[in-house]
């Protein structure tokens, strides 16, 4: 078809024009890789390529998305496809008394939509978080003895193994802080292998918090051989709700004491990605967090959302 020619095209040939450009534009689309076809900093159409994951794949969009108000964005296929496994290694945490239901239900809904390896929530809502997340891979955690520790042997042992029936696949237990600082190390043996061992009978891993801004170096390592020699799963660092969160030389120092056969689980204060990739960098082969969200989005490059205007509370927090 000659487009010089000066005659008026007719309706028929109009149309055939238009399938002729179109069919050239798609060939030309056909003959590039995806990658050199988004972005293209269109204004008013979707981007040629487009598969709606424009917060994974234009960053310019998606900032100007939520310059006009959006407090969050929503990738198709999930977000922690942009850095491998990343979202696998975190607990999306809410143990606040005040939480509500509807709060749970987010958080598992969170949980599902990026992928999060557990949720980790207050014993009285074990049941809601295992059906809420019934058919999904993400695990169920929850808390023995929280947040002190100070509670019976016997009662934390009971306590895991009521959890346990109600869906929990995961049990994070306080060890007994004070019983250690007195040198009653036989003792916080003694109760993490009574939880160890209903965990494993059940198939659950058994982490054990050691609250170590309450601790010295002397202590931790302590804490680690004996959390060890009972047969826990992982030692973890803080409680959230203690006067200090996790360091990258606590998780260092915890590393070197359980060598390569348990985890370490960091929680408290990892509000960001850097924090997370100090930890992981220090040893940690888990995170605790309730700053999950915040923590991918910074992974993806979406600028981070105002923080809230009430002040922080006095107790540390997740």
């Amino acid at each position: 078809m000659n487009l010089t020619a000066s005659v008026p095209l007719s309706e028929q040939q109009m149309e055939q024009l238009i399938e002729a450009v179109a069919a050239e534009i798609f060939s030309y689309l056909g003959e590039r890789h995806i990658s050199q076809l988004r972005g293209l900093g269109i204004e008013e159409f979707v981007c040629p390529g487009c598969d709606g994951r424009c917060v994974e794949t234009c960053a310019d969009k998606a900032r100007k998305v939520m310059a006009a108000g959006a407090d969050r964005l929503t990738a198709g296929p999930g977000i922690q496809q942009l850095e491998a496994g990343l979202a696998r290694l975190i607990d999306h945490t809410l143990l606040r008394p005040e939480a509500t239901r509807e709060d749970i239900r987010k958080l598992c809904g969170e949980a599902k939509q990026f992928g999060f390896a557990a949720v980790v929530v207050n014993p009285y809502w074990v049941p809601l978080a295992a059906a809420q997340l019934h058919g999904t891979p993400v695990r169920v955690c929850t808390v023995v003895g929280f947040p002190f520790g100070a509670t019976l042997p016997g009662v934390k042992t009971y306590e895991t193994e009521q959890v346990l029936k109600l869906g929990a696949q995961e049990v994070d237990m306080v060890m007994n802080i004070g019983a250690l600082k007195s040198g009653e190390d036989d003792l916080v043996e003694e109760e993490i292998r009574g939880v160890g061992d209903a965990c494993h009978r059940a198939g659950a891993l058994c982490k054990v918090i050691l609250e170590t801004a309450v601790l010295s170096d002397e202590e931790k390592l302590r804490a680690c051989e004996r959390a060890k020699a009972a047969g826990a799963d992982f030692v973890k660092t803080s409680t959230g709700f203690g006067p200090g969160g996790a360091t990258a030389h606590d998780v260092e120092l915890m590393r070197l004491a359980v060598g390569p056969e348990m985890g370490v689980k960091a929680a408290g204060g990892i509000r960001s990605l850097e924090d997370l990739r100090k930890m992981m960098s220090a040893g940690a082969t888990r995170i605790g967090a309730s700053a999950s969200v915040k923590i991918l989005q910074e992974a993806v490059g979406m600028p981070a959302p105002a923080p809230p205007a009430e002040p922080v509370p006095a107790v540390y927090r997740y």
